[in-house]
């Protein structure tokens, strides 16, 4: 079932983008790449080998965790899905969905430093608290955290790169400040994973999932910044450049 519901998120898409390129400029196949990869890139650490391992595999619960929370939503991100929407509703749900983008419960959420605390903030709670064992035999509660570590990692990268139209735009320096911190926070974390186990995981596996969180961590966090500093750069260049 879950897997038939991943696979229709994907056609959604496809048929989306299928209509929108119809209509106006032929939606770029990056994106739709990018999304079906996003997909999978979810659904990998939900259902399959390592969603099973992870039950009992601290070290396969991190690659979860890195598939679900920070590579996918890059991925789902640069799919653009907000812009894809626009185009394809009719003119009345579209204007609907600009105002819900531009409501203030969203602004708050959507807001780097909110989207920082709800993503680095969460691990913290998840990994230094009883949280983590309590996942493992409450299956309400692991569907909770699951859905938790997409939707923060998403609105964190959302909030960082705009590839969708952003109501509330705010300065490349302040964002890259914001996410520096928040490097340094999951950084942290990996190291207090390692040497303080999260409950009921072997001190080998912490050692292993820590080191995987901070290096596989890092370089997932390494393509984040080449695309802000991309765009900022993008952005600050000088229009006679551009001319050129």
């Amino acid at each position: 079932m879950l897997l038939g519901s991943f696979a229709l998120v994907i056609l959604i898409y496809i048929g989306a983008a299928l209509y929108s390129g119809r209509r106006y400029k032929k939606w770029p196949l990056s994106r739709t790449l990018f999304w079906i990869l996003g997909v999978m890139s979810a659904a990998s650490a939900i259902v399959g080998p390592i969603a099973a391992r992870a039950h009992m595999d601290f070290t396969a619960h991190m690659v979860g965790h890195l598939l679900l929370g920070m590579l996918a939503p890059i991925l789902l991100v640069l799919a653009a899905p907000i812009t894809l929407a626009l185009r394809t509703l009719d003119v009345q749900s579209a204007r609907r969905l600009s105002r819900l983008l531009k409501s203030w419960p969203l602004r708050i959420i959507s807001h780097p430093i909110s989207a920082s605390i709800l993503n680095i903030g969460g691990l913290w709670i998840l990994y230094t608290t009883g949280l983590y064992g309590a996942m493992q035999h409450n299956i309400t509660l692991h569907a909770l955290v699951h859905f938790h570590v997409f939707a923060a990692g998403y609105l964190f990268t959302a909030s960082m790169i705009y590839i969708d139209p952003a109501p509330h735009p705010l300065t490349f320096k302040f964002r890259m400040i914001v996410f520096a911190l928040s490097l340094a926070g999951h950084d942290i974390l990996s190291k207090y994973i390692y040497a303080h186990p999260p409950s009921g995981v072997m001190k080998e596996q912490a050692e292993s999932g820590g080191m995987l969180m901070y290096y596989a961590g890092d370089a997932v966090d390494l393509v984040l910044i080449c695309i802000l500093c991309c765009q900022w750069f993008k952005a600050a260049r000088p229009k006679e450049s551009i001319a050129i």
